[in-house]
């Protein structure tokens, strides 16, 4: 019996990877195997850079909401101790939003946290 090859998938497979290594250089986006590495490596990239925003997002707030919490004579660590104490329910993201746009209200929470 003769071997089965189907040409329809591989082909398929083929074209797949090379579509998705356009835009590369040299022969990245040309020969097949290359283009294989480039574009699995890609992959990895993108998968661990994904997890990693997380992190550089709330080192970003911690630094936002510290810097505001000083100029409120008071540190992030006390602020956030305070804040937990108080049972306000109030996430970094929405607090150095506020720390960085709007310093009053930002004020306000401090003192009503600290009170």
């Amino acid at each position: 019996m003769p071997r089965s090859r189907n040409k329809v998938a591989s082909r398929a497979r083929r074209k797949r990877i090379l579509k998705s290594a356009k835009g590369y250089w040299g022969a990245r986006s040309k020969v097949y195997t290359v283009a294989k590495n480039a574009v699995e490596k890609g992959l990895t990239h993108a998968y661990k850079d994904r997890k990693q925003k997380k992190r550089v997002y709330r080192n970003l707030w911690i630094s936002r909401i510290n810097a505001a919490a000083r100029l409120n004579d008071t540190t992030y660590s006390q602020l956030m101790g305070a804040l937990h104490r108080k049972n306000v329910d109030i996430n970094r993201k929405t607090l150095a939003d506020l720390a960085y746009n709007n310093p009053q209200a930002f004020s306000k929470i401090v003192k009503y946290v600290l009170d």
